[in-house]
């Protein structure tokens, strides 16, 4: 009996022990510290932490703008951020969350810039697609709601199937993988998570018709919550291609009925551009548009 006894409270203590580490790796793997994950890249003094490092502040003045970075390179995976923007008077500023193989000629990029507007005018979010180098696939949306009032979340989704670009788990754009029909997709680079806040006003707002109103100066982002989820490289060799990532599974393969729903609601009411459809620049339309993006 007394065996037994033992026994069982030996199972009792592994089991306890499991628990905690489980609950212990799930609380600190996210969301992340800034200086955790980040390291600033772009002008220290104008980024501020926060709430003991869980939140930033950046800040954009005549002296300066400024930007941050991931200390690792990911392939494949979920980054999610969740953002307060530049209120008021925000034209000719561009908050940008993006990630970036950093290389030059063949890079790979997945952006969203949120361009300032003016005040009583809605925020417009325009993404972008670069794969091996090739750009220019950008689309707008404006935001239905006031990105400056309160947090909001933007999560940037990729694995092999596609791209998917979120606001608050509403999908804004997806990027298919068409390689077998001759079009490039991002997936053979690493790319890390970048920030930055800076000033746009040669284009950023309505064209650059609105320039910036240095009177209305600094300037204020706000970040907290940041959330990376994917396969740091360098890291073992067979993660980026692991069947086994919860991103590659069933479920992320192709958006649910709900989010298509929602995909084709701000795709008929809140897109404002589209370069797919852009006759001036291009009169014949982007492969990847005919196959389907």
């Amino acid at each position: 009996m007394a065996k037994l006894a033992y026994s069982g409270f030996k199972d009792f203590l592994l089991f306890v022990i499991v628990c905690v580490l489980a609950l212990s790796s799930s609380v600190s793997a996210r969301p992340a510290t800034f200086l955790q994950d980040f390291q600033v890249t772009w002008s220290d003094s104008h980024i501020r932490q926060l709430d003991g490092g869980r939140a930033i502040q950046l800040v954009l003045d005549q002296n300066s703008g400024c930007g941050f970075a991931s200390k690792y390179k990911y392939l494949f995976g979920r980054v999610s951020i969740k953002i307060k923007l530049v209120p008021g008077d925000s034209a000719g500023t561009v908050t940008a969350f993006y990630m970036n193989s950093d290389t030059d000629s063949v890079r790979d990029e997945l952006d969203f810039e949120f361009l300032g507007n003016r005040t009583g005018q809605p925020y417009t979010v325009q993404t972008n697609v670069y794969a091996h180098g090739k750009g220019d696939r950008e689309q707008r949306i404006n935001l239905w709601f006031d990105p400056s009032a309160e947090f909001h979340t933007y999560t940037i989704m990729w694995n092999h199937r596609h791209v998917v670009f979120y606001v608050d788990e509403v999908p804004i754009r997806v990027y298919k993988n068409n390689e077998a029909k001759g079009i490039p997709y991002p997936k053979f680079q690493p790319m890390g998570v970048f920030s930055t806040l800076w000033e746009a006003d040669d284009w950023a707002t309505r064209g650059g018709l609105e320039k910036i109103d240095w009177s209305k100066a600094p300037f204020y982002a706000y970040y907290k919550d940041f959330d990376i989820e994917g396969c740091p490289v360098p890291g073992p060799q067979n993660c980026a291609s692991n069947a086994n990532n919860w991103w590659e599974g069933a479920a992320y393969q192709a958006l649910s009925p709900v989010e298509a729903r929602r995909y084709r609601w701000v795709r008929m009411n809140h897109m404002i551009y589209d370069y797919c459809t852009d006759k001036s620049r291009y009169p014949v339309t982007p492969p990847e548009c005919v196959a389907g993006i």
